[in-house]
């Protein structure tokens, strides 16, 4: 039994607490949400680091009137348990709860949704406009990590922000690091600031007298002149330059420091920015200590910090055969090196990083900028391979097409996570990856059925000289076959495998669900062929051709179905006059919400007993 936060049901009972009762308020929400996660995995170090910024925010400001946007979200776990989401908070992320992320449609709290990176600046400025021309005098916060100002998207907020009168206050929740080790140089300019003792003690003593006074642009313009003498091997007045007053750095886990700095900024008027020093993961010691790790760590005891480990031990991730063959390729082949937004650990990149460091890029949460990057370093003699999370890519449409087919440049693009993702829900699905490129000229994507042809694939990609080359696989767990000692072998584009032969109807698969196919031939009595296609583009046109001989075809797909791999078939099969029955599983043409990877599979048909009923329904 908590002593105040069982009686929190919206920030207006917040509000009645004082200082004191506010800061033991910010511990009771913390053992919270560590014994929810704990049993409930979700992203607990950020959510844990932002606890007092929240608490202040909603105690300061009258939201849901005034709107608070937040920046990828996997921060916002204090702001779900306050705004009315406390018991429902246990269930966070299940089949049937609600989101690990902000969402429009499931709370008037939240103010936008937000699943990806660096989008809060921009999405405020624009409620903000909204709020001034419709009349309404509201405040509008952008709580923005400084991970995300890794990404492009947020200096054209800002730049645009900055430019304007628009009251709109950005605080800038600095914890030194994104899921891996922040790196740039924004990240060394705002380390540089927040440890200055000089520039601190000048910004103390100026901020009292500034108010909101009619002298205060005189002092502002003074202090920034000093600030650039004192700061100027950091870039000095960046922020200031782009149009926002600056405040801080204040400890964004002090709540007293929090509530004063916020009551004195809400009165302030036009583009502000407030920066706040927190700890990921504070208040709990191996989520402080580990940051990287308790970024998302799975099941674990509340008490110990001891993580519980799953049932697949032998099993390698498909993270963790990229990694490892990237190695193995970077040892054979110096022209090879590996880019990846921010996701060095997640993808599995971390391998190569620690060997050979001269050739590994993190360039941040920046999507677009590394592909094109990429595409540089290919058009320099060198053999990059580009690993994005396939719903991340979306963000680096146009590079991919601009900077990389266009010029037919041989870069591997490697899209992890792609199909069903599971709890992160439909902000991560990768879902829409083959639809997407399969229509771009001179593109390859290929898409492996276990962790041997992942490994072949990518072995493949560094002997094609097309691009791009584009490998996309799902995330979690292979299916166990051996790869580590299996010898390379070259996979031609465009040439798939017949696993099972049969004459009364033909299952084209793409990706990891050969088994399932043969599982439900199986069911339905046999003497039904399985394909392995692995490649989506180009497509295997004998093989089609073969399939359509028995007149019943099912593909399946962990992809839209709308434009995918069904699309591609029955395209390739009107260009040709066949007509065949055809059924297709896959991702349906609608949103998949959040659930256990299993379970939105199977919703989606994409197990035996799916597979099963789309073949019946054409047989009948």
């Amino acid at each position: 039994m908590s002593k105040y936060l069982d009686k929190i049901d919206s920030p207006e009972d917040l509000r009645r607490l004082d200082e004191g009762q506010l800061q033991e308020l910010c511990g009771e929400i913390r053992e919270y949400m560590i014994g929810c996660c704990a049993t409930n995995p979700g992203h607990i170090g950020s959510s844990l680091g932002a606890v007092e910024l929240i608490v202040g925010i909603h105690k300061v400001f009258n939201t849901p009137d005034d709107k608070v946007v937040f920046d990828v979200s996997h921060q916002s776990y204090a702001h779900k348990i306050l705004t009315g989401r406390r018991e429902a908070f246990r269930n966070k992320r299940r089949l049937g709860g609600i989101s690990g992320f902000t969402r429009i449609d499931e709370s008037p709290y939240d103010a936008f949704g937000a699943g990806h990176s660096s989008t809060s600046i921009s999405a405020a400025l624009g409620l903000a406009r909204a709020a001034k021309m419709q009349g309404r005098d509201e405040k509008v916060i952008a709580l923005i990590g400084d991970g995300a100002l890794t990404g492009g998207l947020a200096y054209e907020g800002l730049n645009n922000a900055g430019g304007s009168d628009t009251d709109l206050l950005v605080i800038l929740n600095d914890n030194n690091i994104s899921i891996d080790r922040n790196t740039g140089s924004m990240h060394d300019y705002l380390l540089r600031i927040t440890t200055h003792p000089k520039y601190n003690k000048l910004k103390d003593r100026v901020w009292n007298r500034m108010g909101d006074s009619r002298i205060r642009r005189s002092i502002q313009r003074m202090v920034v002149r000093m600030k650039s003498n004192i700061v100027s091997s950091s870039g000095g007045d960046l922020f200031e330059a782009m149009g926002f007053r600056y405040f801080g750095p204040i400890d964004g886990n002090d709540i007293a420091q929090v509530t004063e700095t916020l009551e004195r900024l809400k009165g302030i008027r036009g583009p502000k920015i407030l920066h706040a020093i927190t700890t990921k993961g504070k208040g709990f010691a191996p989520a402080e200590e580990d940051q990287t790790t308790w970024h998302a760590p799975g099941m674990f005891d509340p008490h110990s910090g001891e993580r519980i480990k799953g049932g697949n031990a032998g099993i390698s991730r498909y993270q963790d055969v990229f990694g490892e063959v990237l190695l193995t390729l970077s040892r054979k082949d110096p022209r090879v090196v590996g880019v990846t937004p921010a996701m060095a650990s997640g993808c599995g990149m971390n391998l190569l990083a620690r060997e050979m460091p001269e050739r590994f890029f993190d360039v941040g949460i920046a999507e677009s900028h590394a592909v094109t990057f990429s595409a540089g370093l290919a058009a320099g003699g060198m053999r990059p391979f580009c690993n994005i999370y396939s719903s991340f890519s979306q963000r680096a449409y146009d590079q991919i097409i601009h900077d990389v087919a266009l010029q037919k440049l041989p870069v591997v693009l490697c899209f992890d996570r792609a199909g069903l993702v599971g709890e992160d829900g439909a902000t991560h699905h990768g879902c829409f990856d083959m639809a997407a490129y399969r229509s771009i000229p001179g593109v390859v994507i290929a898409a492996p059925s276990n962790e041997l042809e992942l490994k072949n694939m990518m072995y493949s990609a560094l002997q094609e000289e097309c691009g791009p080359y584009i490998i996309r696989y799902p995330r979690g767990y292979g299916k166990g076959v051996q790869w580590r000692e299996t010898e390379f072998s070259h996979l031609e584009p465009g040439k798939g495998k017949r696993l099972l032969e049969g004459r009364r109807a033909a299952i084209l698969v793409a990706g990891p669900f050969l088994d399932e196919a043969a599982a439900a031939a199986d069911m339905l009595g046999g003497d039904i062929a399985v394909y392995n296609l692995r490649f989506i583009k180009p497509l295997d046109r004998e093989l089609v051709m073969e399939a359509a001989a028995t007149g019943h075809i099912v593909t399946v797909e962990d992809g839209c179905v709308k434009g995918g791999v069904h699309g591609a078939v029955c395209e390739l099969l009107a260009e040709e006059g066949i007509c065949c029955r055809m059924a297709q599983v896959g991702i349906p043409d609608r949103w998949i919400e959040h659930g256990s990877q299993a379970e939105l599979r199977q919703l989606c048909g994409l197990d035996a007993k799916g597979i099963a009923s789309a073949l019946e329904s054409i047989l009948i």
